[in-house]
């Protein structure tokens, strides 16, 4: 196949490219650094996605930062901004690309403690990330685009080497391997009105914690490119769910940690502060399932926290 990968850089897409490549797929990329073709260059994108039979948009700058107002401007602009331009060289191109995968989020559904979200029958929540989501897949579907399907990826927390999995193994080596824990907070009235503010709620680490290895993003991304009958919006997550404090035990055991202390929101919020990144990532509860993949037919290669984490663990005690 001919794919385009945009955003390939990452984490997500440095893997994703490699694994295309070793199957023979011709990838090219675009990007902001060394690509093939640069955000901003019209002809060059409109060039790469004509005649291709798969366009993989990844680009988007890092939630892994404090939510302030250039950062929150950013994050808005490198997702709305690259998906429209994606859209305007697919609709210029004379033979689009039979397929658009465009990333999106799963924390687009609101803070769930009482049910799975799914496709179907999940809520969309409020606030900032919810609406950078809402934005994102609106600047998706809004083009007329007959000859191509799109599958917007509504994706959770990808565990991987490299991923957002390497802090909390950190934490469970220094013995703080236990669950974080939600609390009341100070409001503040800029929080508020930025949409920034985590409301308190899961008590006791019981907020939910949605994932996905990365083997499995390659492999629905596989199932999807072979099912066209698939469209719209797809849960880029495992089909077990787990919460804060059952993720930390797999880690703790992962690692071979007998004991982990939790961390409170008093502690979550000045350290997240000092490390640049906010306590939303961990402390919204996020309780989604794939029933679209479920429902056709994908397998999952990891859908048990523990064997997931134990999988990276092992991979990266394999490339030291």
């Amino acid at each position: 196949m001919r794919i385009v990968i945009a955003g390939a850089s990452g984490f997500m897409g440095t893997f994703l490219a490699e694994a295309f490549r070793r199957d023979g797929d011709e990838v090219s990329t675009i990007g902001r650094g060394d690509a093939d073709a640069r955000w901003g260059d019209a002809d060059g994108i409109r060039r790469l996605v004509d005649g291709a039979d798969v366009v993989l948009n990844l680009a988007g700058k890092s939630v892994d930062c404090r939510y302030g107002a250039a950062n929150r401007a950013e994050i808005l602009r490198s997702r709305v901004d690259t998906t429209r331009e994606l859209g305007a060289a697919i609709a210029s191109a004379e033979r689009p690309p039979a397929l658009w995968l465009n990333s999106s989020t799963a924390t687009i559904y609101r803070h769930a403690e009482d049910r799975p979200q799914t496709e179907v029958a999940g809520e969309l929540g409020t606030g900032f990330s919810v609406g950078v989501a809402r934005a994102w897949e609106d600047a998706f579907f809004e083009r007329d685009l007959p000859a191509t399907r799109r599958v917007a990826l509504r994706t959770a927390i990808v565990l991987g080497d490299g991923s957002a999995l390497a802090p909390l193994l950190n934490l469970a080596r220094l013995g703080f391997g236990g669950p974080q824990v939600d609390g009341p907070w100070f409001r503040s009235t800029r929080r508020l009105a930025a949409g920034t503010f985590h409301e308190f709620g899961a008590r006791g680490g019981r907020q939910r914690f949605s994932w996905i290895h990365l083997d499995d993003v390659l492999g629905a991304i596989r199932f999807l490119i072979a099912h066209p009958e698939l469209d719209g919006v797809v849960n880029l997550s495992a089909p077990n769910p787990t919460d804060s404090v059952g993720v930390m035990r797999a880690i703790r055991e992962a690692v071979g940690m007998p004991f982990g202390l939790p961390l409170h929101r008093w502690l979550l919020e000045p350290g997240a502060w000092a490390i640049r990144t906010e306590t939303e990532l961990v402390l919204k509860s996020r309780w989604v399932v794939p029933e679209r993949l479920l429902a056709a037919g994908y397998a999952f290669e990891h859908a048990e926290i523990r064997g997931a984490v134990e999988a990276v663990v092992a991979s990266r005690r394999g490339k030291r």
